[in-house]
């Protein structure tokens, strides 16, 4: 059963940082890219960011290039999300998902709110 648990959300000021991970069992890791997708209170989803099996080719939303980091560890099946300077646009559930473009496994999300 391919299970994927996210985790590390919370309250931040804007400004602040926080660091999400994705806890992946079920499958072999390291053969897929990895996505993390959030929706913001009362909006769809958003793709924000992917990395490529093995991690050596990552993209991103423009509006969060420079700030944020994915990241993988494929000895640990864990995805990461460094996520610097946060704004309060930021605040959404952020689900990680296995697959690029055809998002067929989601993890349950962890909520991040920017607020002062």
């Amino acid at each position: 059963e391919v299970q994927l648990q996210a985790s590390g959300g919370g309250l931040v000021q804007p400004g602040g940082s926080l660091r999400l991970s994705c806890s992946a069992s079920g499958f072999i890791f390291s053969d897929y890219p990895m996505t993390w997708i959030r929706q913001a209170p009362g909006k769809g989803f958003e793709w924000v960011s992917v990395i490529n099996p093995g991690g050596s080719a990552v993209n991103y939303l423009d509006s969060v290039k420079g700030r944020f980091t994915i990241t993988r560890d494929d000895a640990a099946n864990t995805l990461y999300f460094q996520m610097n300077s946060l704004r309060s646009e930021d605040t959404a559930v952020y689900f990680c998902v296995r697959g690029a473009g055809i998002y067929e496994y989601w993890g349950q999300g962890t909520e991040v709110t920017v607020s002062s």
